[in-house]
């Protein structure tokens, strides 16, 4: 099984028990069965941090506290993000999200051949061109 990758959206929804859909948890549950590794990549940090200093998130405990719990699940790994990751993350085939955080997202899981769990329109149709494996959660 290829690794996954997940979306902030895609944390938020798993650590609020919000409702994900059916073939998204099926990819999870396949991944901790096999014991594949599932990333977080670091752009997620500061996605956080923005929601919660923008008051569209709250927590119960410090973001950097509530990020690191997050790889307390066990195949749970935290993504690189070195400088060429994040030069191809400027370039990207096909027509790429304008979103930064999102080219992020996408050039990490190419570079780590993962499938990006996500929510996100721009993220979904990108995968749709065929240059990203994805799954709507």
């Amino acid at each position: 099984m290829q690794p996954l990758l997940l979306d902030t959206c895609t944390l938020l929804f798993l650590t609020e028990k919000a409702r994900v859909a059916a073939p998204a948890m099926d990819a999870l549950q396949a991944a901790k069965d096999q014991g594949a590794i599932t990333y977080i990549s670091p752009i997620s940090a500061w996605e956080v941090g923005m929601l919660v200093s923008r008051g569209r998130l709250q927590l119960l405990i410090r973001p950097e506290r509530w990020f690191a719990n997050l790889f307390d699940a066990p195949g749970v790994r935290l993504a690189g993000m070195s400088p060429d990751l994040l030069i191809a993350s400027s370039y990207l085939p096909g027509r790429p999200p304008k979103d930064p955080t999102d080219r992020i997202l996408a050039a990490t899981a190419r570079e780590l051949g993962a499938t990006l769990i996500t929510r996100d329109r721009a993220l979904l149709a990108y995968g749709a061109q065929g240059h990203l494996a994805v799954i709507e959660c």
